[in-house]
This record gives structure tokens, sequence and C-alpha cells, in this order.
């Protein structure tokens, strides 16, 4: 999470969506990085609501904007999966070697995901909180130019960003049936992704 004083811009690092690259560029003219530990770097939203945000407001009298990126949910899902087969993961509980790509993805529509399929929704990360704290500006993962515009037109600066965190290139892709099954138990994720503006 990087928040920015100045410009009243909080950016929200949701996982598996190149938040890394951006805190390696961003992090030297931010006023705060929380890049530890992972609980708070991820802060979702609904943690942002309950802890960060009465510190901006009631500690500092400021009203931050907050942004975040989402990405296509099965490449979100792909993500993780590649992430969870580098080398060093095997033999680890979380780790998705032996494992299909189509049984990864039915383990995460499970009600109680196993270990290795237990990687959160994006979704809930950047659901809206009851007393009305939303994201303000939520871009594709896919759309990095409209992203970069944004940051560099608000921050006053230009980017050059890095590859970090990149995982293994596997070519990867679901059965017809595993896609339904995922887009009939996640079908909010879908929706909030093709809600987005761009």
């Amino acid at each position: 999470m990087l928040m920015f004083w100045k410009e009243k811009l909080v950016f929200l690092s949701v996982p598996k969506t190149g938040t890394t690259a951006y805190e390696k560029a961003l992090g030297p003219i931010a006023s705060m990085s929380v890049l530890d530990p992972p609980e708070l770097k991820h802060a979702p939203l609904y943690r942002y609501n309950r802890f960060f945000r009465p510190m901006f407001e009631k500690a500092c009298k400021a009203e931050m904007e907050t942004l975040a990126v989402m990405r296509e949910p099965i490449s979100w899902l792909g993500s993780w999966y590649r992430y969870r087969r580098r080398p060093f993961m095997e033999g680890k509980p979380n780790s998705t070697h032996g494992i299909s790509f189509d049984d990864f993805v039915t383990a995460y529509c499970a009600e109680k995901p196993p270990g290795f399929a237990n990687v959160g929704s994006q979704y809930k990360f950047l659901e809206p909180r009851p007393n009305g704290t939303a994201i303000d500006h939520l871009f594709r993962y896919e759309d990095q130019a409209r992203l970069i515009a944004f940051l560099e037109n608000r921050l006053s600066v230009t980017l050059d960003l890095p590859r970090e965190n990149v995982s293994p290139q596997i070519e990867l892709s679901l059965s017809p049936e595993v896609e339904k099954l995922l887009h009939d138990r996640r079908a909010e994720e879908f929706e909030l992704w093709h809600s987005i503006g761009g």
C-alpha cells in the first residue's frame, strides 16, 4: 500500500496485479509505504476502512481517495497457480506442483478451498463498505496505459516500471466445464471486472 499525502491518494495493493512494480517505482515519492507484513501491505478495502481511513481522517484531518487494480479473474487465478509452481514451492503445502489448472480452479470454487487454492477474492478485497467507503479509482490490470496515465498526471511523475515478482510462464487453459463452474460460483468477480470503465 502506498500513500501520497499531498495528492490525497492511497494505492491499495491487490495481490497478483503487478503492484510490486508500482511500489518499486513510486515508493521513493510516497509519503508512506506499507511493504510488510503482507496483511498490511495487501490491506483490502475493509481493513483500510477500519484502520487507515480513520487515522487519515481523525489524526490528519484528510479525506483520501483510493486507487486499486483488478485483474481478469481467470488470468488472476493463473498468476496464483504459476506463482505457487515456482521450483522452491515443490513439496510445500501450498504448492500447485502435480495439480492441473482445472483442479486448482475447481478447488478454488469450493466452499472451503484447500490451502493450495485458498487465494482470496478480488471482489472481497475491493467490496464497498456499509459506511460508503469504496474504491474511487479502479483500473483493469490489462489496461496499464490508462493506469500509468492516471498516475503520471495525478502524481506529476514519469513512470518507468520494472518487472517485479513475475510468475513463471506456463500456457494455461480451462476446460469449458470448469470455466462455467468458475463463472457460476464466482460471478461477482467477473461482474466487477466487466464493470470497470476504460
